[in-house]
């Protein structure tokens, strides 16, 4: 059984822990009824003076995670975050009693607490709750980032989002945002007349688009089976069978690449309509998201890189050919030989693959090299080729296109829609092509699905569809830059990776400005070096840190030395620091110092911080190290 490493504060913790049950108290607490959300206090009482709140006399309880605690003797104010925001508490000794307040002094920040009292205003105007009763409810064992830095690493902040929701505001303002934004997404659809269904994630076919799929294994039945990578075909069944207007919001599985737009576990919502086509879901798309940046946003235009996308203008359309030949000169609506094609991509250096040597497939590869990322304001790019869409209906106009269109915002795609192809003989005959292309080495090629092609034979309406990005619709309207921040848990890649940590920390690399900064010129007397070296530098674990009494400068430390006595040290730094900050960290001291008496206690020794001056003001960083530096660790 592999041995749990605790480092200083955790062991501090734990015996807390220990401390509370000795006392009766159950370290994970139980049911505790609030009265009040930090929103509810603010929305009711935070125009009231303090005088007027005196006469109100309003008690309440709430509940939540302490996230600051600052402590004075026999005083403490201490800040409660719950799904809203944080509330501040007070703590008196004299108001709660000696035994609850022992209790109270058990408390670290990342506890879980629940605070009964009065709805009050301090001298500075802050809306606060003084306790009459203090809950201990749960203990947290491990310590929060620090306050001021959180989970800056975005990787380390994906990996545990639940410290990332805990620490980081505009995470969880995120998290909120997307049900917000599905909810939106049901009622529109809903106020259409479509009925929400769900279809199986087990598939024994791989159909309705071209992607790598996950494969697993049914024991039962004894076969193999892939995770969906569309709902169409399924959802199409249900129009066969008569319900007319259904969607879908459910969970896709690609087994493909990662990147800031591609996750292989994302979430779209698919829609079929009967007796619709690709322009009523042209309408469809563009209503749906309007319809959903007002509501959820207020407002239809929103940032992204430094561009304001307008949702609100009408949506732009152009032919997939014809954009390429606004970019590049070519016109494909008039090349009908595969060979021409060819040359042509290989003088612009497009690599085409043995399945793609066809006009239809180096249409679409000048399209993803020369337009794709050129679409920033919302455009349907409709008229795909017949190769590029098995499932879409030919163009009575033109039989090498399709009526399909893509949406791009932003260079990037984020919905895929066409006139569904019903006619169940031109549909197994490109099943029948796309079997041609993955003999050729198209890996995303779709199968035979005979049971799609019976449904059809039975007759659906004309049937317009369409499948809209739920990631990508979050990312753009929540101004997310990458999709793991859409998704509350994304897949990562294994921590051990040393090249992507390499690449995080080049990409991430703060510059610092010193133009501004003074320190304190050398001194030109030299110390003798024998004098020097009688000087004993330790290196020093914080056990415990708390405010001196009476003092705003004091922090009275105890200190792991190494020895088996913990030292004290006083040093006046709380301007600079909060003693909660310092729990278990690493530091430096002089240990050989004589005892000096401060505010009535004995300072062994002295740390060493590093000081300077910014624009006039003064700066302090206490030396930490390496939390791998064990205490008693002689410094040369």
């Amino acid at each position: 059984m592999e041995e749990i490493k605790l480092n200083d504060q955790e062991l501090v913790r734990r015996s807390k822990a220990k401390e509370l049950r000795e006392l009766g108290i159950d370290p994970y607490g139980a049911r505790y009824d609030r009265k009040a959300t930090s929103q509810d206090l603010k929305d009711k009482y935070s125009d009231f003076s303090k005088e007027e709140l005196q006469e109100m006399h309003v008690i309440t309880s709430v509940a939540g995670r302490i996230m600051s605690l600052r402590r004075k003797g026999k005083v403490a104010f201490m800040h409660i975050q719950d799904k809203f925001g944080q509330i501040q508490a007070y703590v008196r000794q004299d108001v709660l009693g000696e035994e609850p307040y022992e209790i109270f002094k058990k408390a670290d920040i990342g506890d879980i607490c629940g605070v009964e009292g009065e709805v009050i205003k301090t001298d500075t105007g802050e809306l606060t709750v003084k306790a009459t009763v203090y809950t201990h409810l749960s203990k947290a064992l491990r310590p929060l980032p620090e306050k001021f830095h959180g989970l800056q690493d975005k990787e380390e902040a994906r990996r545990h989002r639940y410290v990332d929701l805990i620490m980081n505001e505009e995470s969880k303002k995120n998290a909120f945002l997307r049900p917000r934004i599905i909810r939106s997404i049901q009622r529109f659809f809903d106020e259409r007349g479509f009925v929400e269904v769900e279809t199986p994630v087990l598939q024994p076919i791989l159909g309705g688009a071209a992607a790598k799929p996950f494969i697993t294994h049914h024991n039962t039945l004894d076969k193999d089976f892939y995770l969906r990578i569309a709902t169409e075909l399924s959802l199409k069944k249900l129009i066969v069978g008569g319900m007319e207007r259904v969607y879908e919001i459910g969970r896709l599985f690609r087994n493909e690449g990662m990147d800031s737009m591609h996750n292989p576990e994302f979430t779209t919502v698919e829609a079929y309509q009967a007796y619709s086509d690709i322009d009523g879901m042209m309408e469809l798309a563009e209503s749906l998201i309007k319809h959903v940046a007002n509501d959820v946003l207020g407002k239809t235009t929103v940032n992204n890189h430094d561009i304001e996308i307008n949702l609100g203008e009408p949506f732009k359309k152009i032919h997939m050919a014809d954009a390429v030949k606004d970019a590049t000169g070519i016109d494909f609506k008039k090349i009908t030989d595969v060979n021409e094609a060819l040359d042509l991509a290989s003088k612009h250096e497009i690599k085409v693959q043995n399945h793609e040597k066809t006009v239809g497939h180096i249409l679409n590869l000048f399209f993803e090299k020369y337009v794709e990322e050129t679409l920033i304001q919302p455009t349907f790019v409709f008229g795909h080729p017949i190769e590029i869409s098995p499932l879409a209906k030919k163009n009575r106009q033109d039989p090498r296109y399709t009526d399909r269109f893509e949406l791009f915002i932003a260079g990037h795609e984020y919905a895929n829609a066409f006139s569904e192809l019903n006619d169940p003989i031109d549909q197994r005959e490109r099943f029948e092509k796309q079997l041609a292309e993955k003999e050729l080495g198209n890996d995303e090629a779709n199968e035979m699905d005979t049971d799609f092609l019976e449904a059809l034979e039975y007759g659906m309406a004309p049937t317009g569809g369409i499948g809209i990005g739920i990631d990508r619709l979050v990312m753009l309207l929540g101004e997310i830059e990458s999709i793991r921040d859409a998704i509350l848990f994304p897949q990562m890649k294994d921590v051990g990776k040393k090249k992507e940590v390499k690449k995080v920390v080049e990409n991430t690399e703060e510059v610092i400005d010193f133009s501004n900064v003074e320190v304190e010129p050398l001194f030109e007397s030299f110390v003798d070096f024998e004098t020097f070296s009688k000087s004993d530098f330790r290196v020093v674990k914080v056990l415990d840190c708390v405010a001196v009494e009476k003092s705003k400068k004091l922090l009275k430390f105890t200190l792991n030395d190494g020895t088996d006595s913990p030292r004290v040290i006083l040093s006046g730094i709380h301007t600079f620091y909060e003693p909660e900050q310092l729990l278990g960290k690493t530091l430096v001291a002089i240990t050989n110092l004589p005892p000096r008496p401060m505010m009535g206690i004995e300072s062994c020794g002295m740390l060493l911080s590093a000081v300077h001056h910014e624009n006039g003001e003064e700066k302090l960083h206490l030396m930490m190290l390496d939390n791998h530096i064990p205490a008693g660790a002689k410094l040369y």
